[in-house]
């Protein structure tokens, strides 16, 4: 992470981005939301925005698995789950290409071997 749990205090609102294989967050950012529990004992991150976007290597890497276990974390602190529901629909469920994302964030799909990067439609979802 960029940020301390410290940091935290002193900002209104936060967007995670995560990476992730069998649909659960990386060890590194598990281990990041858990050091926030003198926080949580403060309720110092009580109505601050929050959300989150997502990698995953392939379809069916647990994109929205990702996204919906944020909001564990989020609930716990008392932060407000701003999520990208589906704001555009035609590009959202579009199949002329694959991408990523879902109702709990935006996505995209690394590849196997982490090389690919956003598609144009990814980027368009994500703004």
């Amino acid at each position: 992470p960029i940020i301390t749990a410290e940091q935290m205090e002193k900002y209104d609102g936060f967007i995670f981005g995560l990476s992730g294989r069998y649909g659960i967050m990386p060890a590194q950012m598990k281990t990041f939301m858990d050091s926030t529990g003198k926080l949580w004992k403060k309720g110092a991150l009580v109505g601050k925005a929050a959300g989150c976007f997502f990698s995953s290597g392939t379809q069916g890497g647990g994109q929205e698995t990702m996204g919906l276990t944020t909001v564990t974390f989020f609930a716990h602190h008392g932060m407000v789950f701003v999520p990208m529901g589906y704001i555009d629909r035609e590009k959202r469920f579009s199949f002329a290409e694959a991408h990523g994302g879902s109702a709990y964030g935006c996505g995209t799909f690394a590849g196997p071997d982490g090389m690919r990067q956003p598609s144009t439609l990814e980027k368009d979802l994500a703004v």
